[in-house]
């Protein structure tokens, strides 16, 4: 904002009429220290929506008061601010004001933290020499979010590190996932990184090539692209322990080669690896059939006959961003699926709102943690059981029962003049009770009349398309697989040998991936696992947070390991095996263990494994600070 006093003045003059009440009465605490706008009557009314009023519910004479003491605090300059850090006390006072909402007090810290108000890394009590941190190295598997995260903390504190990836550029998901449509189901400003620079978003759920840009922005930022290795797979790693390090076989275009490492990160997530659907007569098609995950810029759809087979959260994406340009498209659904309607998903954000989130002080911060609240652990009492609730088959409980009214009527009004698609559309199970997806037209989508939906099960493939059960065969150009990944494997798939041969596929067989706080296992010294078991956000959040919540306990083990001489950690089994029962008890509670669905949260046995149960405030506190007492140590040589 130091900027020519006339321009600056007249550019807040413009773009204050766009801003966002509540976020200008925070930004009015920070900058004066005068806590009277956090009292009636300027106080903001609830608002429980994903991207709320700007107005905030207040009368239009307290509006302009509220954009004028704004204007008169920056008239002559950005002034300093009286308050950077509130502090525990009078954050929770901000964020209880801003939301109209009684929020918790174990939230204060949390925020301040996300909100860069106080530092999230992990610290060394005295910086080790040059020589000490060159004898460590750290390899982390896939350059996606999780990896960037972490090579930021490791970054930070001088750690040695690597990132190998198989493809050809950092992203991971956005890099690969490059169907139509494909974008983020979590408002961006919260799906960002706490850290860094800005991003100047131009629509509250971005698109797949805006968020690869950010990510490739911070790789710049921070410098990262010298620590990775493109085109280079991950073959096999096992644990030396006579030298006290992992020995992993890496492919690359030269051939294999072994790399050396104290630590190994996996970073591929849970996401990674497509799952195929099997019909018989998979062959005979003689089109186009492709992976929705494996997509080529070069697939031409226009004026094609295309059939998408899945109704999830890329189907959602992919079916109204391609049905106005094909000939035809064919939705062939096993379950209906539950969408929340989100008013503004598609709307661009302002200038003037671009204006105050990239100059106005504490701005962005405070917008950011609205945007952060909103999807975050709000949702998660609407999703435990009421044992005295009376109606389990339809929902888990009196407020989760109201949710699912308000979505069926939502479908309804959508589907109003088409009657046979509402009993095609209507699910049956409690909502939520799979992954929360987000209406971006889809149910319009389906009226159009190029568009059918099919909920007969396929019975085969033929030359020229799909056959169904009742006899009924569609032609089809191109047949787009839309069902998944292989979720249980996770960090099995990266052929991981621990201590005694032991081998984490089959430490996890049976389709039962488990960790200590999802990232830990016994047996497999010094290996981390970035959105393990049981840490994928379900109930909303963002994967962003997660992993800087779980960076922040890699970083503070390896500045533990470092400044104490401790050569390998891994977690006790009573220690893993406690805190299975804590998270499989705690799920019993939830809406996943629902018998009346099915979902890839769960094992064949029924077992939540990949879906976390906590609220995010309590896994951040969980991975804040690690507790050695859980681990065995093994110290170094010279103190063995």
């Amino acid at each position: 904002m130091n900027i020519e006093r006339p321009r600056k003045h007249l550019d807040l003059s413009s773009a204050i009429a766009e801003g966002d009440i509540r976020v200008l009465l925070m930004v009015l605490v920070h900058m004066t220290g005068d806590e009277k706008w956090l009292e009636p009557p300027y106080k903001p009314k609830r608002d429980v929506r994903l991207i709320p009023d700007p107005d905030a519910g207040v009368p239009q004479e307290i509006q302009d008061e509220i954009r004028a003491a704004v204007l008169n605090l920056f008239a002559n300059g950005t002034p300093k601010p009286v308050i950077t850090d509130p502090g525990n006390e009078l954050m929770l006072r901000m964020m209880r004001a801003t939301l109209g909402d009684n929020v918790a007090p174990e939230y204060a810290p949390l925020m301040r933290e996300e909100m860069g108000f106080i530092p999230r890394d992990a610290r060394w009590r005295e910086r080790p020499s040059g020589e000490k941190l060159a004898q460590q190295h750290v390899l982390i598997v896939g350059a996606g979010v999780c990896a960037i995260a972490l090579g930021v903390a490791l970054g930070r504190l001088g750690i040695p590190y690597t990132i190998v990836e198989r493809q050809d550029e950092i992203g991971g998901t956005w890099y690969v996932n490059r169907y139509p449509g494909c974008g983020v189901d979590t408002p961006n400003h919260s799906y960002s990184f706490s850290f860094g620079a800005r991003n100047p978003w131009t629509r509250y759920f971005a698109q797949r090539q805006e968020l690869l840009d950010y990510l490739l922005k911070v790789v710049r930022e921070y410098d990262i692209r010298k620590h990775v290795r493109l085109n280079t797979e991950l073959v096999a790693s096992r644990w030396d322990e006579g030298k006290r390090r992992w020995i992993s076989t890496l492919k690359t275009a030269r051939g294999e080669e072994t790399f050396e490492s104290t630590a190994l990160v996996s970073a591929i997530g849970q996401l990674n690896d497509p799952l195929p659907a099997h019909f018989e007569g998979d062959e005979a098609f003689t089109g186009l059939k492709v992976h929705s995950a494996l997509w080529s810029d070069d697939i031409k759809l226009d004026d094609r006959h295309v059939a998408v087979i899945g109704t999830g959260a890329t189907a959602m994406q992919l079916v109204p961003s391609i049905a106005d340009r094909v000939a035809s498209v064919t939705v062939y659904q096993r379950t209906a699926q539950w969408a929340r309607p989100v008013k503004g998903y598609s709307d661009p954000i302002t200038e003037g709102a671009q204006w105050l989130l990239a100059h106005l002080p504490f701005y962005v911060q405070w917008y950011r943690f609205n945007m952060f609240w909103r999807y975050g652990d709000g949702l998660l009492p609407f999703l435990r059981k009421d044992p005295a609730w009376p109606h389990p088959d339809r929902a888990v409980n009196k407020g989760n029962d109201r949710h699912r009214q308000e979505l069926a009527d939502f479908i309804l009004s959508e589907l109003k003049d088409r009657p046979d698609l509402i009993e095609k559309c209507m699910p049956t199970y409690p909502p939520y009770g799979k992954r929360i997806l987000l209406d971006n037209n889809w149910f319009k989508t389906l009226t159009k009349p190029n568009v059918e939906l099919v909920t007969d099960k396929i019975d085969h493939f033929a030359a020229d398309g799909i056959v169904t059960a009742d006899g009924t065969s569609r032609q089809h150009d191109v047949i787009v697989i839309s069902t998944g990944f292989k979720v249980s494997e996770m960090a099995a798939r990266l052929n991981i040998t621990g201590r005694n041969g032991k081998n984490l596929k089959q430490a996890w067989r049976d389709d039962n991936p488990t960790a200590y706080l999802g990232l830990t296992v016994p047996d497999f010294p010094n290996l981390f696992l970035m959105l393990g078991p049981n840490s994928g956000p379900a109930h909303g959040g963002s994967v962003i947070f997660q992993s800087e919540c779980q960076s922040r306990y890699i970083s503070a083990c390896l500045v533990e390991m470092i400044e104490n001489d401790i050569a390998a950690i891994d977690v006790h089994p009573d220690a893993h095996d406690a805190y299975i029962r804590d998270v499989d008890a705690e799920h019993e509670q939830l809406i996943w263990t629902h018998p009346g669905m099915t979902t890839y949260y769960r094992n064949s046995s029924g077992r939540v494994f990949s879906a976390m149960p906590w609220r995010f405030v309590d896994y951040w506190k969980m991975t804040h600070d690690p507790d050695f007492t859980q681990y065995r140590k093994t110290k170094s040589r010279q103190d063995s």
